[in-house]
């Protein structure tokens, strides 16, 4: 399952739980629109992880718990730490992201 903020909460949502991806976009960003099924796919295939949209634009506070230059942008977080980012609009890059992870 795959959580949209709704809220600048991202670091709540990465002290809470033990494994958190996040995906980085805003509304007009076309390769993040293209990315999201992707991710959402992934996020079906994961358990024990939270994948979380976060919309860099909305959510400043947010944005800041990754180096954000560039959209799409996918963070991992583990027991509260960050641990890596790739920007990409390639699956397979995404995948090894997350195989890395777990």
């Amino acid at each position: 399952m795959v959580q949209e903020l709704e809220q600048d909460n991202l670091q709540d949502i990465i002290n809470n739980n033990d494994t958190v991806i996040v995906q980085y976009s805003a509304t007009w960003c076309g390769n993040c629109r293209i990315m999201k099924p992707k991710f959402k796919k992934l996020a079906s295939e994961s358990d024990g992880t939270t994948f979380v949209i976060a919309d860099a634009e909305k959510f400043p506070e947010s944005r800041k718990l990754a180096t954000v230059d560039n959209l799409p942008t996918f963070a991992t977080f583990k027991k509260g730490d960050f641990v890596s980012q790739v920007q990409t609009n390639k699956f397979d890059v995404l995948k090894e992201l997350v195989d890395n992870l777990n």
